[in-house]
């Protein structure tokens, strides 16, 4: 995965220490209710499509943006389905470590053709809902909850 240009020059002054990032899920579907997935290049597994928003680039925009730029599918973001942060910290090969703030928009997809149209994905495809390929909790669970109309979902506060 390449890392944003505006995260490396952080990375420049703050070195390996965690950092709370945004990211963006977007669960699309087809009109014929399949999801669409993509099989990163980095571990070689399944997921979701998603990504880290530029400087000042709404959430939604971010992923219609990523869709198109991993997978050459169209898309519109149609709601926010959850907000959530991340469970534990990841730490990558270089040592970098850092935290995601997820929020997931359910999308609808509009044209292209899935393909694998960047470096990020080594496959990219529709698949049913029955012939899902192995995927983590992560994506089910964003799955999942795009596919119900329920309100957007976010961990309930306990209060102080």
């Amino acid at each position: 995965m390449a890392t944003p240009d505006f995260i490396q020059d952080i990375r420049a002054l703050a070195g390996h220490q965690l950092l709370l990032l945004p990211g963006v899920s977007a669960i699309v579907f087809d009109d014929e209710g399949r999801v669409l997935l993509g099989r990163r290049a980095d571990n070689g597994k399944w997921s979701t499509i998603g990504g880290i928003p530029e400087p000042g680039e709404e959430p939604a925009h971010t992923a219609v943006r990523e869709v198109y730029e991993e997978t050459g599918v169209r898309c519109v973001a149609e709601r926010v389905v959850l907000v959530e942060a991340g469970k534990g910290t990841i730490t990558y090969p270089n040592g970098d470590q850092c935290q995601f703030m997820d929020i997931t928009f359910r999308c609808r997809a509009t044209g292209g053709e899935a393909r694998v149209n960047d470096e990020e994905s080594l496959e990219v495809g529709w698949f049913a809902m029955d012939a899902l390929p192995k995927l983590s909790e992560f994506a089910l669970f964003r799955i999942k909850q795009a596919q119900s109309d329920s309100p957007t979902w976010f961990q309930p506060s306990t209060g102080l």
